[in-house]
Order: structure tokens, then C-alpha cells, then sequence
């Protein structure tokens, strides 16, 4: 008996939970893949998987339904793999211990997945499921959206039939998307190991931590902390203040994740130690004034490590990378004059290292406005040219553009209507989705993006509700029963 046996709809949970047990981390997608295939042929069902593992499955129309047009259900089947730093688990090679609380599923200590396990689950009940009333079926799921969308842009999908897409990687219920930003992921490094050289002295260990995090594009708004720019900051301050070394750092998992713990290894002398405390303290007390509201159990931690000697940045090699860090932008740029209350354009710091004298920062930048976009990552290039690095620009895809004309959107909000006797909300959406590229791939597409209430993506608090998943599944049952006669 599975941990979610018993819960409704049994396929789908069935399945979800199969998928936890995968590893399936971007960048890791063989397994699932391969999972993903061995489902199709088991099931005589026809099926395509790519050089990149992307894979597409078919299933022909119910009876009565050999003429309606084809539907596209599309999700992507990586996921944002995190963990808890006290964890001991390899989320390459193990799969996740989830649990329910309540209506809420959960993963022990690491990020759930639900984002986009539950559409990979939808679209595996859906052609599992027999006697159900559709049309043709042409199911899409994707590899490595969370690092780029590179599997979306590599598909090849000329040999669908469909023109109406369904993207099932949404986590508010009752929010129909229909547009979202475009973006790019950016890594930069600085190399100054010239600054490099040997010190003597009191080790301590700096560290920033107990922020919430996030997932960088829906939840960039709040302002929540960013444990990497909140530790440029600190050590912007340190190094004007107190003779010290670097001799490494380290923060965040994933560039579209809001890193929630940072920790940098520092030497000092002797007689530096108690202002160096002092500074940690008064900068403690400062952020948790500061961000009281926003991330309220915001810590800064100074451990003792003992003596020793350690190549670390020092002097000037330290000043230019820690005011290189501290120049660099990060969080909301701009709001979006013509939608209230959407972002516009955003960056998030979301990996920082710093080791051997070599400093790499990598971001996700994202903007519905693709000059802006453009423009903003121009100006990480200047900022890391005038520290003598240089950036490289990957997994850049498009925004996904609002369709004026929406067949499909006007039978999703009807049937919603009917189902819950209210409209849902039709919205944009800052985070990237595939819709874009995918439009790009097909003439004429008209494609919504909806789903199941998740909470807290990409962290180790990640949830899905149950209640949720059950009343999408039946939205989308009856949505594909739909005939558009009936509309």
C-alpha cells in the first residue's frame, strides 16, 4: 500500500506517487523518461521519445468523438530537486519520503515536485483511465523546463494534430493563465586568483538563513529575503571594516529559486574577532528589523572554527568581488503599467560561489517586455565586465503572448462557471511557462495554463492539495468530454 492509496482520484495519486519515487531532478531525467515510454508500450499506446528525452504519447478519440479537434495536455517531468543542508540524501539516486497533513501532501525534507509531477499524473491517469469520453489525446511532456525549458525548445512537434494546448504546470486553482514573461538564465565569473594568498588566523563561518525562499517568478514580489545579496551586503560591510580574508562561499540551488541559506568561510586576526562579532550582531539585528514582515526569522550566524592557514581573497581582490557582488541587481525592476500588480521585470541571484579566488553568479532574468529583458541583461554584462569577468546568456526563450481570440478560453470559463456557479480569474503570470516556445512550434495555438492549489514551490515546504487535485481532475474530465457543439 502506497502512502497515498486510498486518496481520490486513485489514478492520478497513484501515479504522483510512482513519480516521487523516481529521481527526476533537472538534469536528471533518464529515469523518468524511460518510465514515461514503458507506460506507452505497456498500453499499446503510440509514442515518441526524443534525443533529448523529451516524450509525446497518443491516444486516439473516445467513440463519438473521432471528430473533435485534438487536445495537447503538456507538462514537463523534471523538477526543482532541494533538500534541508542537515539532510543526508543524494536526490540524484533516491527517490522522496512523501506524507499528508491534512488536505496538504508533503515531501520529508525536500521539495515535493508537484510542480510538474501532478500534470505528468493527470496525463497518465487520463490515458490509463478507460471509458472516459475525449478526443484525440496527444500528451507532451517535456525535460528540463526548470533550467531553461531546454526540452521545449528541442521538441519536435510537427506531427500533432492539435491547435488547442492545455499546460497543466499552474499551481492557483481557478486562475486560468494566458500569458507570461519571457526569459534567460545568465552566469557570470569573475576570476581573481591572483588575489589569492596564504593567511594565518581565527576561522569563522558566516551564515545567512531562515528566509522562506521561493520560486523567482511567482513569488519575486513579496520581497523576501535573498540569502545571497543579503550576504554580498554583509561582507560589502565586513571587508570596509575589518582585516579579513575570504577563503570560500556559498549559496542557493537553483537560479529561479529565491536562496533562502548562504555560508561563507572567513579568517581574521586575533584582535579583529570582537568587532568582526559586533558587525555580524548589529547586521542581525538590522535585517530583522529590516525584513520583520517579509521574512521574519531572518538569522545571521558566526561560528568559531578555530585557527589555520588558507589561500583567501584578501585586500583589494577582496574589495573588487565583494563591491562586484554588492553592485549587482536583484529582485522586482519594474511593475507592468497596463496589468496592476504584475511584475514587469526581475532578476534573482539565485547560485553564488566563491572558491579558489573565482567568483560565479548565476541568475534567472525574466521580463514580458523583451527589450527590457534585454536590456537588463546587458547591464549584468557591463557590471561584470568592469569587474574584469565575463557573463554567458543560456536557456533564453520568449514570453508567451495574450491571444485576443480564445475559442478555448471562452469554453474553460463557461464550463467553470457551470461547474462552481463562479468565473475564474483570467490572468498573466510573471513566472516563464513553455506556452510561448510551444506557440512558436505550432500555427494558430491557443493554449490555457491551469492547475491544481500548490504552495511554496521549489522549497523544502512544498505542498499540494488534495481537495484541489481532485476538483481539477474533474474540471478536466468534463472540459475534454466538451463537445464544442455544446458550447
Amino acid at each position: 500500500m502506497g502512502v497515498l492509496s486510498g486518496l481520490e482520484p486513485s489514478k492520478v495519486f497513484s501515479y504522483f506517487e510512482a513519480i516521487t519515487q523516481i529521481p527526476h531532478g533537472s538534469g536528471n531525467v533518464e529515469a523518468i523518461s524511460n518510465y514515461l515510454v514503458d507506460f506507452a508500450r505497456k498500453r499499446g499506446l503510440q509514442y515518441i521519445q526524443d534525443e533529448v528525452k523529451n516524450v509525446i504519447i497518443i491516444k486516439e478519440a473516445a467513440p463519438g468523438y473521432e471528430q473533435e479537434p485534438a487536445v495537447i495536455l503538456q507538462g514537463h517531468m523534471d523538477m526543482v530537486a532541494v533538500h534541508k543542508p542537515e539532510l543526508d540524501i543524494d536526490m540524484t539516486k533516491e527517490g522522496l519520503k512523501i506524507g499528508i497533513d491534512g488536505d496538504r501532501i508533503y515531501a520529508e525534507g525536500t521539495s515535493l515536485g508537484g510542480d510538474d509531477g501532478i500534470a505528468v499524473a493527470y496525463a497518465l491517469a487520463l490515458l490509463d483511465e478507460k471509458g472516459l469520453q475525449h478526443p484525440r489525446l496527444e500528451v507532451v511532456i517535456t525535460v528540463d523546463e526548470e533550467v531553461g525549458m531546454d526540452g521545449a525548445r528541442a521538441i519536435d512537434l510537427s506531427m500533432l494534430q492539435g491547435h488547442r494546448l492545455l499546460n497543466l504546470d499552474s499551481e492557483e486553482e481557478g486562475i486560468f493563465l494566458t500569458s507570461c514573461a519571457g526569459g534567460a538564465r545568465i552566469n557570470c565569473e569573475v576570476n581573481l586568483a591572483s588575489g589569492c594568498s596564504s593567511m594565518t588566523g581565527t576561522c569563522y563561518e558566516l551564515g545567512i538563513g531562515g528566509l522562506q525562499g521561493g520560486h523567482s517568478g511567482a513569488e519575486i514580489h513579496k520581497e523576501r529575503g535573498n540569502s545571497n545579496l543579503l550576504m554580498a551586503r554583509l561582507l560589502q560591510k565586513l571587508s570596509g571594516s575589518v582585516k579579513l580574508g575570504l577563503c570560500s562561499c556559498q549559496g542557493g540551488l537553483a537560479d529561479n529559486a529565491i536562496p533562502r541559506v548562504t555560508t561563507a568561510q572567513l579568517l581574521v586576526e586575533e584582535e579583529e574577532a570582537a568587532e568582526l562579532q559586533q558587525l555580524v550582531t548589529a547586521y542581525e539585528a538590522a535585517l530583522r528589523q529590516e525584513l520583520a514582515t517579509k521574512d521574519p526569522e531572518v538569522t545571521v550566524t558566526l561560528t568559531e572554527q578555530g585557527k589555520m592557514t588558507a589561500e583567501c581573497l584578501q585586500g583589494d581582490a577582496l574589495q573588487q568581488a565583494v563591491n562586484y557582488l554588492y553592485s549587482l541587481p536583484c529582485g522586482v525592476q519594474a511593475m507592468s503599467a497596463d496589468v496592476p500588480g504584475l511584475v514587469e521585470t526581475s532578476l534573482n541571484l539565485g547560485i553564488l560561489e566563491i572558491e579558489g579566488g573565482k567568483v560565479s553568479a548565476e541568475f534567472s532574468v525574466r521580463s514580458c517586455v523583451e527589450s527590457s529583458k534585454q536590456a537588463l541583461l546587458d547591464k549584468i554584462q557591463a557590471l561584470t565586465a568592469l569587474a574584469g569577468g565575463s557573463c554567458k546568456v543560456t536557456g533564453d526563450y520568449p514570453g508567451w503572448a495574450y491571444r485576443v481570440d480564445s475559442p478555448l478560453r471562452e469554453k474553460m470559463v463557461a464550463l467553470y462557471e457551470e461547474m462552481y456557479g463562479k468565473k475564474p480569474q483570467v490572468e498573466a503570470i510573471h513566472a516563464g511557462l513553455e506556452c510561448g516556445i510551444l506557440a512558436s512550434k505550432i500555427d494558430d495555438l491557443d493554449c490555457i495554463s491551469f492547475g491544481p492549489n500548490m504552495y511554496d514551490i521549489h522549497t523544502t515546504e512544498e505542498t499540494l492539495s488534495i481537495a484541489s487535485t481532485k476538483r481539477v481532475w474533474d474540471y478536466l474530465v468534463r472540459l475534454l468530454a466538451l463537445k464544442d457543439e455544446t458550447v
